[in-house]
């Protein structure tokens, strides 16, 4: 079973897309949001395996939303949903750590099928979105070959970080999931994803990619 959150701030979208989902033997709606906001309260209670997210929400939008939800429910794969084929809000959606977009008038087959696909771990892009998703995960990789081989660079660690966060960090640097952070630090999932927002809050990085390449930079790892 398939577990499904939705977030739309329209709510005949947000109804309607319960009502044909749930109608599919393998999808369960566990819950329904309007805002950014909702969408972090729902990633928290519920973990949805997928999580259709509007792009343009008041409070909120879909591109910031992403990136805290992928922090929290590294787990979640989010389906950006958009009335408009709007590639830069989907580039910057993806690199938050989106799997893909899909419109809001695509048929119900195909949004069964997109979801079936995140959720085995496929992603969705047209071939213009994939080529410059590309540029920029290769930029990102240049930035680890930069500062690998930047060994003569002393960096200061931010004051404002506690010692758990800073283990945190270290652990992220070295590939870790939360689950197996949670496991060797004897602490729960949803208080690894808090100390990780602690983390992305003062040091004003964008989400689990920055804060690897922040512990390589300070040579944590």
């Amino acid at each position: 079973m398939i577990k499904i959150g939705i977030v739309d701030d329209q709510d005949m979208v947000r109804d309607s897309l319960k009502i044909l989902l749930s109608a599919q033997e393998d999808f369960k709606v566990v819950g329904i949001g309007k805002d950014g906001y909702e969408a972090l309260k729902l990633v928290e209670n519920y973990h949805p395996d997928v999580l259709l997210l509007d792009i343009r929400m008041p409070i909120m939008d879909g591109v910031e939303a992403t990136a805290m939800l992928k922090a929290r429910s590294p787990g979640t794969s989010i389906i950006i949903l958009t009335t408009f084929d709007d590639d830069e809000y989907v580039l910057n959606a993806i690199r938050n750590g989106a799997s893909g977009y899909l419109l809001k008038s695509a048929a119900m087959d195909e949004l069964a099928k997109a979801i079936r696909t995140v959720h085995s771990g496929g992603s969705l892009m047209t071939p213009e979105i994939a080529t410059k998703a590309f540029r920029i995960f290769s930029e990102i990789a240049k930035d680890y070959k930069r500062i690998e081989k930047d060994s003569s660079n002393e960096t200061v660690l931010p004051s404002n970080l506690n010692k758990t966060e800073l283990e945190i960090i270290c652990y992220i640097g070295k590939g870790l999931a939360n689950k197996e952070i949670a496991s060797v630090m004897k602490l729960s999932e949803g208080t690894v994803r808090n100390y990780i927002s602690s983390i992305l809050l003062k040091t004003g990085l964008r989400d689990r990619t920055q804060i690897a390449i922040f512990a390589v930079r300070h040579k944590m790892v």
